[in-house]
């Protein structure tokens, strides 16, 4: 349950986060509303506290997993609403990322 749980919030805060930062990027770039940008800010808002939720108690490594899941999520975004398609070295470069976030989030490790 532990892994399931991980990987839900991990979703969680990706979504949170990268459509944060989507909302912020349409209000600046693409001309869009200032309350783009506001909604943007409360989104980046959600994803602090979603982070908070992982059971590892250890914000390094919580942070450091999940920017392997940012670059999985940040292409994903993009190929599904701004019609990026990513090329070769973007999947071999996700797969990497995501052996990253299993090894740092899953490896047995020791108590002590």
């Amino acid at each position: 349950m532990g892994i399931l749980r991980s990987v839900v919030l991990f979703t969680l805060a990706a979504v949170a986060e990268i459509g944060g930062a989507w909302l912020i990027w349409q209000a600046v770039r693409e001309g869009r509303g200032w309350w783009w940008a506001g909604l943007g800010v409360v989104a980046l808002g959600v994803y602090g506290f979603v982070a908070t939720a992982q059971p590892d108690a250890h914000f390094g490594r919580i942070l450091a997993a999940y920017g392997g899941v940012f670059i999985v999520g940040s292409l994903a975004w993009g190929m599904m609403l701004d019609g990026f398609r990513p090329d070769r070295w973007d999947l071999i470069g996700t797969f990497i990322a995501l052996v990253g976030v299993a090894v740092i989030m899953f490896a047995p490790r020791t108590s002590g």
